[in-house]
């Protein structure tokens, strides 16, 4: 048997890899990563700059570890419906295998490839790995899709029932000798017309490993109080890894549930991962529209000003405008920060949720579709949660609360270093005459007056849809 093993940016790891394991079981390996100008030409590289940097880390190591297994990478330029059938032919492959993606158009590319290659008496074989479970397999009462977390997520977990994760091959078998391409060596970020960012967490299944072991070796004990704290590194920075599989998801649950009743918090954050990858799976046009009908025709606000502001950190909200200058430095947000900095673009200024989803997908390292459309829609209000749409976020009680020494706030706010902790959120509050010397911005919009004009903007539009 002669499999291709194609690799697709969300596999990147030789460890718990189902296709690399059936292949090197059954015969000859061929190792295969496609450039796709849809995601590689440099124009379109260059809207996702952090991810592209940790990417192209974790496809070097991939290749060097795959070389240490006796194989061999072969990185190939083109669009993956033409490339991969031509190569399967060329290279007289019996199948191709690769994970499964839930994206609407990594499904059309599937189904493509699928179709080309049945025309010449080959197989693409889908392998489960992005989610624990197979999309779509978790059914409610009424046998559809769960429309709420809770319900799913127990019954996800009461469903769950993995084996061990796959070991690494330890070792693989040379590429056949009749193996030959137009291969071309792994991109750079200046080949790509881009400068790489030397705060971003680096990328690969060694630094991912890393991350994995030191978080269950401390701070999952304390996960479910410090994960909320902006001010403390008491969340797993291991969202990358998932994104782009240098960590399987199953490795990481495995890893986590081990740590006993304290690492539940941790699990349901993994759960909320899976029901993000099981609605998109179900309603693929989420991507493009709200999950709620009636949010179709909001009246978002047309405001630039506004949207730079926020954009730009200068909003005149110390943890919105920390969040905000985070993602550009880092490629990275708190969570709490995230859900903060959401809520108040889309409820405070009253501007559309697909701006920020699209802003935060092109400077994020852990940019995923599911994971940022669901967080977006569900702190814009339109997603799927059982809490109403008018939960709002106060930027000045959840600072105090989640950041109350303002360490988080002064580490991105520097104009604010000087800031008792006092009136760290409430900046205006500060003596005037250090608050003009520190050049940050009154507040945007007043809290209060902004939370009033969404609820009635809100209340009024969905009465009309409604009746």
């Amino acid at each position: 048997m002669r499999s291709i093993v194609w690799f697709r940016g969300k596999d990147l790891r030789a460890a718990d890899h189902g296709p690399l394991t059936e292949a090197a079981a059954a015969g000859d390996v061929i190792p295969l990563f496609v450039l796709d100008p849809h995601f590689f030409a440099p124009e379109r590289a260059r809207d996702l700059p952090h991810r592209m940097q940790f990417l192209l880390e974790s496809l070097r190591e991939l290749e060097a570890n795959l070389m240490g297994l006796g194989s061999r990478l072969l990185v190939v330029p083109g669009r993956s419906v033409e490339v991969v059938p031509a190569l399967a032919a060329r290279w007289k492959a019996d199948r191709v295998l690769a994970h499964r993606w839930v994206e609407p158009f990594g499904r059309e590319r599937d189904r493509r490839v699928a179709e080309a290659l049945a025309c010449e008496g080959r197989a693409l074989k889908l392998f489960e790995g992005e989610t624990l479970l197979v999309p779509g397999s978790l059914r409610n009462g009424q046998g559809g899709m769960f429309r709420v977390f809770t319900p799913f997520g127990r019954a996800c977990q009461a469903r769950l029932d993995l084996g061990p994760a796959l070991p690494a091959p330890r070792s693989l078998p040379p590429l056949p000798g009749d193996i030959e391409a137009e291969e071309v060596p792994v991109p750079t970020m200046e080949g790509l017309g881009m400068v790489g960012n030397p705060r971003l967490q680096a990328g690969g299944e060694r630094a991912g490993q890393a991350r994995l072991a030191a978080f269950a070796g401390g701070p999952i004990a304390s996960y479910a109080v410090d994960r909320d704290r902006m001010d403390r590194p008491g969340t797993s920075r291991l969202s990358a890894d998932l994104k782009f599989g240098t960590l399987s998801v199953r490795t990481v649950w495995r890893i986590a549930a081990e740590a006993g009743a304290s690492a539940q918090s941790f699990l349901n954050e993994l759960l909320w991962r899976e029901f993000s990858h099981h609605l998109l799976w179900e309603w693929p046009g989420l991507l493009e529209r709200p999950f709620r009908p009636e949010f179709v025709s909001f009246p978002w606000r047309d405001d630039e000003s506004a949207w730079q502001a926020w954009a730009e950190g200068r909003t005149g909200y110390p943890v919105v405008d920390a969040a905000a200058r985070q993602l550009r430095a880092e490629g990275f947000v708190h969570n709490r920060a995230r859900m903060v900095t959401a809520s108040f673009l889309t409820k405070h200024l009253l501007l559309d949720y697909r701006r920020g989803e699209s802003h935060y997908l092109h400077w994020l390292t852990d940019g995923d579709w599911a994971q940022n459309n669901a967080g977006w829609q569900w702190s814009a209000g339109c997603g799927c949660d059982a809490q109403p749409w008018f939960r709002i976020f106060n930027p000045v009680s959840q600072g105090q609360k989640f950041d109350p020494d303002g360490a988080y706030v002064k580490r991105w706010v520097p104009e604010l270093a000087e800031c008792p902790a006092a009136f760290i959120h409430e900046p205006w509050k500060w003596s005037s005459a250090q608050r003009g010397g520190s050049g940050y911005p009154e507040p945007i919009v007043p809290h209060a007056w902004a939370r009033e004009r969404f609820l009635s903007t809100a209340k009024g539009h969905l009465g009309r849809v409604r009746s």
